[in-house]
């Protein structure tokens, strides 16, 4: 109950939305817009035009869970991938570096051990 943490998937709507909506309007838009199910248990993101409102929209057992954040100073720094068009998936760093204000400038991921990876090369070497 009332859970967001790295194992989510993060959806960021890429349009400004208009704050005044709720959960049948966000839900709305993530069906028609996104092509997505509300109720997936995914997480939705939506930022109004002054990027300075985020509300997340998120099904848990039993109903709709929105969260809202106001910024009282500041904006948010929305993934320059989203920014220019394109409705995305959003990972759970991005999103936490997004609320608290933090812009990174250059980055780049490093590789880590994947189980599932690691599972793959070792069927392709076998084949």
């Amino acid at each position: 109950m009332f859970s967001l943490n790295s194992t989510n998937n993060y959806y960021l709507y890429h349009q400004a939305t208009d704050m005044r909506k709720s959960f049948e309007g966000l839900s709305g838009i993530i069906q028609s817009t996104m092509n997505h199910n509300p109720l997936s248990g995914d997480v939705y993101l939506f930022i109004n035009k002054q990027k300075d409102k985020i509300k997340l929209l998120r099904w848990e057992y039993g109903g709709f869970v929105l969260y809202y954040k106001r910024l009282e100073q500041g904006s948010l720094s929305v993934p320059k991938r989203i920014q220019y068009g394109v409705s995305g998936r959003i990972s759970w760093p991005e999103l936490v570096l997004m609320i608290e204000g933090i812009v990174v400038e250059k980055y780049r991921q490093k590789a880590r051990f994947s189980p599932l990876s690691e599972g793959q090369n070792n069927l392709q070497k076998s084949l």
